[in-house]
């Protein structure tokens, strides 16, 4: 072992401990002002370790797929995603399609986007040095993902008026006000959509909702409860029914999300699955980690140890 790159397998994870590890980075040069100052201190504080880091650059969407397909041991030996829940998405797609192909590179991130879903998931905090730390000093461990029709995603998919809001939030907006520009939307979705009902298949059973969420990870739109039972590191999906239609309910819905008691409203469902089949109005959006990624009909299911993604040493 070099004295440049050491690790020790204990129980199914790695733990990473070196001292100048070689990090390709997948970042957006045209983000916000402030996220750029955010990850030059990252660049420093990564140079500090005594990192050695090759920057990748998107300059649209669809490009940090792109890198994380072609990626390889060449430019890194740990691959860092440096935006929000859909760069990640992004990469992470490109990731698994690198990993087919034959090169599997441990995922790290840096979180700089609206709600950082992933992160809160993870328990990455959104201090510098504690994101440098877990390149450092976290574990790699293998997460399992779910697939809604051909595309992958980390931490939960939906359909109905969620995904709305998602497909009609103004990318421009969405820099200048964060999170408010999806309340923005939302108060104006509640009385313009019109709440149709969508079918969920289960193996042989069949269940109606308003709105689904299907969940891999806990949170949602930040550190909000959606669904409790979910993991990454579970070979399951945990399914959200909103079972009541119509303005008022789904202000109830938010009420609760908010106040952190939706698992325990009457006209919310949860189930568990490994697989399932999402219809409704045809040509309705589906969103993943917070972008679009498809139409209905929906076919959900799982990937299992996907990726290995480095944590904190206390995510569970």
């Amino acid at each position: 072992m070099t004295e440049g790159s050491a690790s020790l397998v204990v129980e199914g994870t790695t733990s990473i401990h070196s001292r100048a590890k070689r990090l390709a980075v997948i970042h957006n040069p045209i983000a916000g002002r402030g996220r750029l100052r955010r990850y030059a201190a990252f660049l420093d504080a990564l140079k500090a370790r005594g990192l050695i880091v090759k920057e990748l650059p998107t300059s649209c969407r669809g490009d940090a797929e792109r890198w994380a397909r072609q990626v390889s041991s060449a430019e890194g030996d740990m691959l860092v995603a440096a935006g929000g829940d859909g760069t990640i998405n992004e990469v992470v797609n490109g990731l698994l399609a690198n990993r087919q192909g034959g090169r599997e590179l441990p995922l790290a991130i840096l979180p700089l986007g609206t709600a950082n879903v992933l992160a809160a998931e993870i328990g990455l905090s959104d201090d510098i040095e504690s994101c440098v730390d877990c390149i450092v000093r976290g574990e790699v461990r293998p997460i399992t993902l779910g697939q809604m029709n051909d595309r992958c995603f980390l931490i939960m998919a939906g359909v109905g008026l969620d995904a709305h809001v998602v497909a009609q939030v103004d990318v421009g907006l969405k820099r200048k006000l964060g999170k408010l520009a999806y309340v923005a939307k939302l108060l104006q979705q509640l009385f313009t959509y019109d709440f149709p009902a969508y079918s969920v298949t289960i193996g042989d059973k069949s269940f109606r909702a308003s709105s689904v969420i299907v969940a891999k990870g806990r949170y949602y739109g930040g550190r909000l409860m959606m669904a409790p039972r979910a993991s990454l590191f579970q070979d399951k999906l945990q399914v959200v029914l909103f079972k009541r239609s119509g303005p008022w309910h789904a202000v109830r819905y938010g009420a609760a999300l908010l106040l952190g008691m939706l698992p325990r409203l009457e006209g919310v469902q949860y189930l568990e699955a490994e697989a399932l089949r999402i219809e409704g109005p045809a040509g309705d959006p589906v969103q993943a980690d917070g972008d679009i990624i498809g139409l209905l009909p929906a076919q959900v299911s799982l990937i299992p140890q996907a990726i290995r993604l480095v944590v904190p040493v206390q995510a569970s």
